[in-house]
């Protein structure tokens, strides 16, 4: 554990309040970079834009900056036929973000390695492409694989992101647990016809409870709601809070996805994320930052609430 961690988790225990950064990946796309069938993946090999944008986030007051490797397992990279270029995709990655720790001249600033079970996407959908198929020992061993490449250069902490698919999450946690990093959890979720706050897939209905037994067996140091619509998130955390006593973190998205490009017409404007942000504040939220859709100008915004 860094030295850098055991202050972040002391802040943490102390109930003092912690900012994350904002989306990353729709940062890229909004700059310029192209996104493909591994979505962002293979977009750190822009590695001056990644590092700005790690930069900007630093600058606009986050305490944590998360690795662009939300979509570069192998399984993704194969699918954009960039499989070969695993380990370099993501070392790529991992640097950019210790640069702009490095070049923003603050060393406390955290790196999390973000790991997910994120499957290829058809262009033009926003489901899992049906045509892939994995076992769960083989997507163990994908999930593995990345979770050690983190935890061997350079991240403080593993950022579970995106958690909502029971059949795979369960391969995500192991693979954290066997690194021996410090874990983060966050479960993306919905709302269904009937009300309840459920999985994130539409594959299959599974109330938000049914995600947070899975976590049994399991120490993570935090968890929270991500990728999930802001008006949502209040009531997600009213469940999380009744299962687990430790700190919480929401970072949620805003506007739309169709693979592999976001719709950033319909994202919430900065002063609205703000005072949002304080209500979540308010509420016992000790941490709080931005995923998909929202960028420094929402980050730098919760330096004062």
């Amino acid at each position: 554990m860094s030295d850098r961690y055991v202050s972040l988790k002391k802040k943490l225990e102390d109930g003092n309040f912690v900012i994350l950064d904002g989306g990353v990946g729709t940062e890229l796309e909004k700059r310029g970079v192209e996104m493909d069938a591994s979505w962002c993946g293979s977009a750190s090999m822009n590695t001056e834009v990644l590092k700005k944008i790690h930069l900007d986030y630093i600058n606009s007051g986050a305490d944590v900056i998360t690795a662009n490797t939300y979509a570069s397992s192998r399984l993704m990279l194969d699918a954009a036929g960039l499989g070969d270029k695993f380990e370099e995709i993501n070392l790529k990655a991992i640097q950019s973000a210790r640069e702009a720790r490095e070049e923003s001249g603050n060393s406390n600033i955290l790196i999390a390695g973000s790991l997910s079970h994120r499957f290829p996407i058809a262009d033009g959908d926003v489901k899992s492409n049906p045509a892939i198929n994995v076992s769960q020992d083989k997507f163990l061993e994908v999930c593995l694989e990345l979770a050690s490449l983190l935890a061997g250069n350079g991240c403080d902490f593993i950022m579970l992101e995106m958690m909502y698919h029971p059949d795979r999450i369960r391969s995500v946690f192991e693979a954290a647990k066997r690194v021996k990093k410090p874990i983060w959890a966050g479960f993306s979720l919905r709302r269904s016809e009937s009300g309840e706050i459920v999985s994130l897939t539409d594959e299959v209905t599974v109330p938000f409870e049914e995600l947070l037994a899975a976590t049994d067996g399991y120490d993570f140091d935090v968890m929270g709601v991500m990728h999930t619509s802001v008006d949502l998130i209040t009531d997600s955390v009213k469940i999380l809070r009744r299962i687990y006593k430790g700190p919480i973190m929401v970072y949620p998205d805003s506007g739309g996805w169709l693979s592999p490009n976001w719709d950033f017409t319909r994202v919430i404007k900065p002063q609205d994320f703000k005072l949002k942000a304080k209500e979540w504040k308010n509420e016992g939220v000790q941490i709080i930052g931005g995923c998909c859709g929202l960028s420094p100008d929402h980050i730098k915004l919760l330096q004062n609430i």
